[in-house]
């Protein structure tokens, strides 16, 4: 079972369609209790980076990723979801991220011509060996909308960037943890193929 968690700021039903479309069971639920029982668990989100953290806050749900982490729970952040699991962001100064991974997010720098926000599909540059984007190919293509970019302490902890107008990362995993700056669930068969990837974790 995947728990989809829901704190209001997500972009839930794709995601769980796309899951049963691969055969994986899953629930879309805020039930702490739920949450942490499931076998692996995902962390959606669109919106903004400091509204989104007050949802988790006032769902009380913004120590369940440090908690999967802990039990060795497989969890995968998709777009904000990525970002929130970091330690802040230059969209909301002020507001603390989960904090998972060290180092914040950054807005995409403004260039002539570059529409922000980045709306649209990119090619991926893998650059590690991943278990969530293993099987994909030279370069794969994925959908993204978003302003923001995360920028980690640690370089090793990404695992893909893609390039518009500088290059961006936009994947990270330690461990049991995951997360992707593009939308798995709206990437046609490269995305499937990673959630496929995460539900096989």
């Amino acid at each position: 079972m995947i728990a989809i968690i829901d704190y209001g700021a997500g972009n839930l039903h794709s995601v769980q369609n796309a899951l049963s479309f691969l055969g994986a069971e899953s629930i879309i639920t805020g039930n702490k209790e739920q949450i942490l029982n499931a076998d692996k668990m995902i962390l959606p989100g669109v919106g903004a980076f400091g509204d989104a953290m007050a949802c988790l806050r006032e769902a009380k749900l913004d120590t369940v990723a440090a908690e999967a982490e802990a039990l060795d729970i497989p969890l995968l952040g998709i777009c904000l979801g990525l970002q929130l699991l970091f330690e802040g962001s230059a969209e909301s100064p002020g507001v603390r991220g989960l904090g998972l991974f060290k180092g914040a997010c950054r807005r995409i720098p403004q260039r002539e011509h570059l529409k922000i926000p980045h709306i649209g599909w990119n090619s991926l540059e893998i650059t590690k060996e991943s278990k969530l984007l293993h099987g994909l190919g030279d370069a794969p293509y994925v959908y993204f909308v978003h302003s923001y970019y995360v920028v980690p302490e640690n370089p090793d902890e990404l695992s893909a960037y893609t390039a518009y107008g500088t290059r961006l990362g936009v994947a990270a995993e330690r461990g049991s943890i995951f997360a992707t700056q593009f939308h798995p669930e709206k990437s046609g068969k490269t995305g499937l193929q990673i959630l496929k990837n995460f539900i096989e974790l």
